[in-house]
Formats: C-alpha cells, structure tokens, sequence
C-alpha cells in the first residue's frame, strides 16, 4: 500500500476540529497549523518507510505538533496526531521560589 497525505486524511480532519475547537496557539492559525500538519505527515511517512529493520514507527515533530506512525498488523499503520501544549504561565527555572 503507497502511503499519501490522503491515506491519513480522517486523522488530519479530527486533528483539525480538535484544534479549531480546543488549541489556542498564537504561533499558528488554523491554516498554519493544516500546512504544518501536512508538512509533517510526509516527513513521518518518509520516516515510516525508511525505518530500519525491528522498528515500528515513523515520527515527525516541531514544536507544536508531533506525528507518529505505528506499524501494525493492518495494512495501513496507525497514525497518532499530537499537539504539544505548554502554558505560557509555567516558570522557567521549575517552579521553585527564588
């Protein structure tokens, strides 16, 4: 099975509602975050059908957004869409008092 963008597609939209719907990021709009999305998912399936033998993923990151493809006894691999949330609220040196 060739692996495309499409083959995930169902993924990349419920991804797409949860972030219109949930994610406040002030570094991507929503179209940004698509292009992102789609960007990465090329990367992690070049990853994915490049992996060396005994491996079962392929994973494409930025700081936003991590995609990860797993391989399993299905023909097409399980796809996992992240977002990497952060608090703008957290401290920097741990949370310790100074």
């Amino acid at each position: 099975m060739e692996l495309t963008i499409e083959t995930f597609r169902q993924e990349i939209d419920a991804a797409m509602l949860s972030y219109d719907r949930h994610v406040v990021c002030v570094f991507k709009t929503p179209d940004d975050c698509l292009e992102a999305i789609e960007r990465l998912m090329l990367k992690a399936i070049k990853a994915y059908e490049n992996r060396v033998e005994g491996m079962r993923h392929g994973i494409a990151l930025d700081k936003e957004i991590t995609i990860m493809l797993s391989q399993n006894e299905g023909e097409a691999p399980l796809c996992g869409i992240y977002f990497n949330l952060h608090s703008p609220y957290s401290r920097e040196d741990g949370g310790r008092n100074i």
